[in-house]
């Protein structure tokens, strides 16, 4: 069951690919005007029609301001916010360099700021909307070699909690979802070929209860309940759609 969006104007960054086009999918399908804004120029080319595609890198604010000016004209206006773009990281402490931290830091974090930054006023101008940053199960519960990206998605966790009490006088809702291990381009990249590639994913389903891998609709659906009509009194959590491994 696809949720009603008619009438919402809806941006998802990362929406070329993986969760963020499975959510911009879900409110296509349900009446939104959709603008997906990825660096993956393209993965852009590639969508269905329908969608406002616009080319931009979260890390760069002159790129996420043009994109997000753009989408609101094209539009008339915002009423929801998706951040999904993101990128992965696995190293110890003593190999990690800085340029790495960095950027990891600057896509799952400082990127969402600056996309909610340049959103909000025109939220503001609708009288109000949903934000939904995509954290991941690994900030609720850490994996070893993931300490940088870890540390980004909890970041993130306690950002949209506290974005939440800010705009909550604006009738804006702010709130996360974290995934775990999603069939994704970016997980695959994570993952070797072969024989141990096949031990990598049976290790990584054993983290689960479920003892398996989601596909991106099953979070694009969490994202859709949460930017929904259906969730108007839900504002400052961080949804777990993982599962069961944070508690498995």
């Amino acid at each position: 069951m696809t949720a009603d969006f008619t009438g919402r104007r809806m941006l998802v960054t990362g929406g070329a690919k993986g969760i963020g086009k499975a959510a911009a999918s879900r409110f296509l399908a349900g009446g939104a005007q959709v603008a997906c804004l990825d660096m993956d120029e393209a993965a852009l080319a590639e969508l269905e029609p329908g969608f406002v595609a616009l080319n931009a890198d979260v890390t760069d604010t002159a790129s996420v301001e043009t994109a997000i000016a753009e989408a609101a004209a094209r539009m008339g206006g915002l009423d929801g916010v998706v951040n999904s773009a993101g990128v992965d990281l696995q190293s110890s402490l003593e190999d990690m360099t800085d340029a790495a931290w960095e950027r990891l830091i600057a896509v799952n974090l400082t990127g969402p700021m600056k996309v909610c930054r340049a959103a909000v006023p025109f939220l503001r101008v609708a009288g109000g909307g949903t934000i939904v940053n995509v954290s991941s199960g690994a900030g609720l519960q850490p994996l070893k070699f993931r300490s940088a990206y870890s540390a980004s998605k909890a970041g993130l966790q306690m950002f949209s909690k506290s974005l939440a009490m800010e705009l909550a006088e604006a009738g804006i809702r702010v709130n996360a979802v974290c995934p775990g291990a999603v069939e994704t381009p970016l997980f695959r990249s994570s993952i070797a070929e072969g024989e141990t590639g096949d031990a990598q994913l049976d290790a990584v389903r054993a983290r689960y209860a479920l003892a398996r891998i989601a596909d991106p609709d099953e979070i694009a659906a969490g994202i859709a309940f949460l930017s929904s009509a259906e969730a108007s009194y839900v504002t400052g959590v961080a949804l777990a759609v993982d599962g069961g491994r944070t508690f498995h």
